[in-house]
Order: structure tokens, then C-alpha cells, then sequence
């Protein structure tokens, strides 16, 4: 225990000091002085009986006990002003994760995009210390959200995401699917709810879509790669890093990308960076004259698993929210061993003995005065 106020004790003991002294003086010079009351002369016989014996005992008694009672409560009077307290150091270890949404916005998995969404919003509300981001990618990547731990801004995020996959879905399931690409063939009312649809459209797709034309869509490498650096500091590996992508790995590659899912795999393990990867259901694939359902699902299983992730299908049986559910439930180590000095005041011991001290003052006071 320290005291951070000493100069009080130093004070406080030259005070009592200097009130010892002045009285003490005072005492001696008048000590053979008389002042009043009646004089009685031969007392040594009263003094000898047993009843006087007995009341001067307790009167000396009491005597202390008021004068230990006030020197007692001086004294810890002094303590609290004082202010004892220790310094006590604290480690914590904090459970906290990086986590980055990665999906890729093919106008293909506006139904997968849109379940994500939706349960991620209930997710993030629950978070606690975990810093969430978004990316979103097709031809090129948007960093949609930078990891933060403002909740409210990324559900506020989730919520117009969620619109952008209801029109994605809207264009093709209303327009396309029924009146064909051919936009000068559309009914008026039609043409004009697709000029609707299209201007908020291009919002996303102006992001995600550059370069379209000459390097092709779904560049899921170029993706996760992207995803991978927009954690901050890297290199600081003690960090537990995860990135949870959404996608069908349909490559439509018009060339080389900058990297390929493979390499970006080997990336996320160099950095320890956990990928897990949510898949769409046999039923749900789309173009399945073009594109083969397993050796897209096995090739960004390997990759995944590379990581030490896993990869999740999404069936009937196993909905998004079971997905999510399940990878919050992995193991996040404990990260930022934290040590903060605290000063915690410590005036309990001396506040007590100022109690009981004041205590016994005013009782043996009262005693005496009977």
C-alpha cells in the first residue's frame, strides 16, 4: 500500500506536534495554580476505600479510551486524506477476431447473397469486440465495408446490400426470365421498371464490373487475394484472422488474373488467415451445362481446407444461419496480451478504523460526562 497525499502525514504530524506542545506549556505553568472548586484537605482516607479505588480505575480507564479514540481518529482522519492505494497490474487476454465477408455478387447468387445477408444482420448485433468487414467482388473487388466494430453501420450496410440482391434478383427472375435481353421488345411499363432497376444496379456494378468486357467475371482468386490485404497489418500474425466467402467459383476468366484461387489459398496460410466457404446446393447451381458442379466445389474445397477452414453446401438441411452459427463456434485464440497498471484507492481499512475510533470517542465521552 502507497499513499498518494504523504506530504498530509508530514503536515498533519507537525500539526499534532506543535497542539502537544502548546498544550503541555499551558499545562505546566498552570499546574500549581488554583482556579475553583471546594479544597479538601486529608483526603488520603477517602482515597484508600475500596468504592474510590474502583471509580478512579474507571475514570482513568474511560481517560484512555477517549484519548486513544481521538488519537485513533486523528490518525486515520490523516490516512484518508492521504489516500492509500496500490498499484495493481492487469493482463487480459482479449478473444477478438477479424472477420471479413467476401462475396461474390454474380447476378447468380442473388439468393444465396440475399440469405447471407439477412442472417448476418441478426449476427453482427450480437458481436462483441470482433471487427467485421464486407467485400464485394466479380470482376473487380470493392472494399464495401473496412473492418470497424460500429455495429450499426455495418446492419445499415447489410440492409442496402440486401436490396441490391432483391433487384439482382427482380431483373432476372421478372425481366429477363420472362421478356427475354432484348430491351426494344419490352412492354412500356416493363422498359421502364428496368430503367429503374438499371440505374440502381450500376451503383454496385460500376465497382465490380470494371474491366468487364476484357477480363471476364467471378474472379474468385482475385477476390479472396483482395479480401486478404484488406486486413490492416498484415504481417502481424498474432491476430486471429477469418474470412468467410460466399461464392459458386464459377471463373469466367477472359485472361490471366493477378492470382488464382490456388495462390491466394497459399497466401491466406502463409498470413494464417482462416478461409470458410459457403457453397450453393446442387439444385441452386447456376449453369450447370457450363460449368461443372463438383470440380468447382472440390477445387474451392482444397483451397479452403488448405487454410484450415472448411466449406459449407448449403442444402434445405443446412441453412446459412446453421453455417454462420457453426463457424463462430471455432476456435478463436487468445490474442493482445494486454497489461494496464491500475491505481485502485484503498480506503476501506483506514475509513473503518476512523469509525470505531469515533465510536469509542463519543461513547467513553459520554461516560465520563455522567
Amino acid at each position: 500500500m502507497e499513499l498518494m497525499n504523504k506530504w498530509v502525514i508530514v503536515v498533519g504530524i507537525l500539526a499534532a506536534g506543535i497542539g502537544i506542545a502548546v498544550s503541555v506549556f499551558f499545562r505546566l505553568n498552570g499546574k500549581d495554580r488554583y482556579v475553583s472548586g471546594i479544597r479538601v484537605s486529608n483526603t488520603s482516607l477517602l482515597k484508600s476505600t475500596k468504592l474510590y479505588k474502583a471509580l478512579s480505575l474507571k475514570y482513568n480507564i474511560l481517560r484512555g479510551v477517549l484519548a486513544i479514540g481521538m488519537i485513533g481518529s486523528f490518525v486515520s482522519a490523516l490516512l484518508l486524506v492521504a489516500r492509500p492505494y496500490q498499484n495493481q497490474d492487469v493482463y487480459t487476454g482479449v478473444k477478438k477476431r477479424d472477420i471479413i465477408i467476401c462475396m461474390d455478387v454474380s447476378y447468380s447468387l442473388y439468393d444465396l447473397n440475399g440469405e447471407l445477408t439477412d442472417y448476418l444482420k441478426g449476427v453482427v448485433k450480437g458481436l462483441a469486440g470482433d471487427r467485421i468487414g464486407i467485400n464485394i467482388f466479380n470482376t473487380s473487388t470493392v472494399t464495401y465495408v473496412p473492418l470497424t466494430d460500429d455495429y450499426d453501420y455495418v446492419a445499415q450496410k447489410l440492409d442496402d446490400l440486401s436490396e441490391y440482391f432483391i433487384m439482382q434478383k427482380e431483373l432476372y427472375t421478372e425481366i429477363y426470365d420472362v421478356y427475354g435481353y432484348e430491351y426494344y421488345m419490352y412492354p412500356s411499363e416493363v422498359q421502364k421498371r428496368y430503367e429503374e432497376l438499371r440505374e440502381k444496379l450500376e451503383y454496385y456494378d460500376a465497382g465490380t464490373l470494371l474491366n468487364n468486357s476484357s477480363r471476364g467475371s467471378s474472379l474468385i482468386g482475385e477476390g479472396l487475394g483482395t479480401a486478404l490485404y484488406s486486413f490492416p497489418y498484415i504481417e502481424d500474425t498474432e491476430r486471429t484472422r477469418v474470412i468467410i466467402m460466399c461464392t459458386d467459383n464459377e471463373l469466367n476468366s477472359f485472361g490471366s488474373q493477378i492470382m488464382n484461387l490456388k495462390e491466394a489459398a497459399e497466401y491466406c496460410k502463409n498470413k494464417k488467415v482462416t478461409v470458410f466457404s459457403i457453397f450453393p446446393s446442387r439444385e441452386a447451381f447456376y449453369d450447370p451445362e457450363n460449368y461443372d458442379y463438383d470440380a468447382c466445389k472440390n477445387e474451392l474445397e482444397r483451397a479452403v481446407n488448405k487454410t484450415g477452414g472448411l466449406l459449407y453446401v448449403r442444402t434445405p438441411d443446412l441453412p446459412v444461419s446453421a453455417i454462420v452459427q457453426d463457424i463462430q463456434k471455432q476456435k478463436v485464440m487468445m490474442v493482445n496480451m494486454v497489461m494496464t497498471r491500475e491505481t485502485q484507492d484503498m480506503p476501506q481499512n483506514a475509513f473503518v478504523a476512523l469509525f470505531l475510533c469515533l465510536a469509542f470517542t463519543c461513547a467513553a465521552g459520554l461516560v465520563l460526562q455522567k
